[in-house]
């Protein structure tokens, strides 16, 4: 009978357990390197298992244990910059104006169209996170938190770098970074391609942007500290409303007049039926530049009012209209 080598099985036992203390550390650190490419399977569920910690747009520390799982959201620009980010299996209930993309529709609403929500509605769907934004009350957060519902406030961006800051924070809420850095990547490329092509112009259309005609003799426009006339700023132009030293503001026809716009778009041609025609035929409109020059367009204000991925969308539609000669 052969002799039990202790000495072998000691050699033998030290190098397995090498090899699992290596393949523990490999695992270690594969789970706190948020620079990682692709990670094994293995891998992926300890990066899941981390705990997230953000600060949010009150300011609050909040801490999920794994990424969630089950989003609802508050508002259009944060359901457009879960599914943009490819989160959008995750999302199962949204507000009712998030209506971008198509399949968004087919989601559970829990209201919100004037401001108030289905508290009992977002509690039965069982959401692990609530995504909020300064569109919707303070109030209503605390009522969430109150049921043991984790809300993270979004705060509404001042700019673009501000909005992607956004979608990477959604990202690392969903387990999605590294998607919304390619979707942040992408959309800057788009950027700075914009930029490039109006570097050189020699005019800057003033552009009077309708909000909301209901009132055709006193119509509400855009002016400083919104996207809108951001946007239209970064496409080569000048925002008539931007003259009026606030946000939101109605104008006069006699002012309309007065300042004389190279082109009028209407934004509140998707949601409010206004046509061209219709501006064309207001008392008044027939003497300004831009509706004898045929430069009255209806334009999407969902693409430059909702702070998410489609304000590049909103940008380069923009561009186009106020410079076609640089981009046909």
């Amino acid at each position: 009978m052969k002799s039990f080598d202790y000495k072998k099985t000691n050699i033998y036992l030290l190098f397995c357990l090498v090899l699992l203390l290596s393949g523990c550390i490999q695992n270690r650190i594969v789970s706190n390197d948020p620079g990682l490419g692709d990670v094994s399977a293995q891998s992926s569920i300890q990066l899941n298992r981390s705990k997230i910690v953000i600060v949010d747009g009150l300011n609050r520390e909040i801490t999920l244990q794994k990424p969630a799982s089950r989003v609802i959201s508050l508002a259009p620009s944060n359901t457009e910059i879960l599914f943009a980010i490819n989160a959008g299996s995750q999302v199962i209930g949204r507000d009712t104006l998030s209506d971008y993309p198509e399949e968004v529709k087919k989601l559970p609403e829990i209201g919100g169209n004037y401001g108030e929500f289905d508290i009992e509605r977002i509690v039965s769907l069982q959401p692990d996170l609530v995504l909020a934004t300064s569109l919707n009350p303070q109030e209503l957060v605390k009522k969430l938190e109150d049921l043991d519902i984790t809300v993270v406030y979004i705060q509404n961006p001042i700019d673009l770098e501000g909005m992607f800051e956004n979608i990477l924070t959604v990202a690392k809420l969903t387990g999605h970074t590294q998607d919304a850095e390619l979707l942040v990547t992408k959309l800057n490329g788009r950027v700075e391609e914009i930029k490039n092509k109006i570097s050189n112009i020699q005019t800057r259309p003033v552009v009077f942007y309708e909000v909301d005609g209901t009132d055709a003799s006193a119509p509400w426009t855009s002016g400083k500290g919104t996207f809108i006339d951001t946007l239209i700023t970064m496409a080569g132009g000048e925002n008539l409303g931007a003259r009026l030293n606030v946000e939101w503001a109605q104008i006069s026809i006699e002012e309309i007049i007065s300042q004389d716009p190279d082109l009028i778009l209407i934004g509140d041609a998707v949601w409010g039926g206004v046509t061209v025609d219709a501006v064309k035929s207001r008392p008044g409109w027939d003497t300004l530049s831009a509706v004898k020059n045929n430069r009255v367009y209806e334009f999407d204000d969902n693409i430059v009012s909702r702070p998410g991925p489609r304000l590049i969308d909103g940008l380069e539609s923009l561009a186009k209209l106020l410079h076609p000669e640089l981009f046909y």
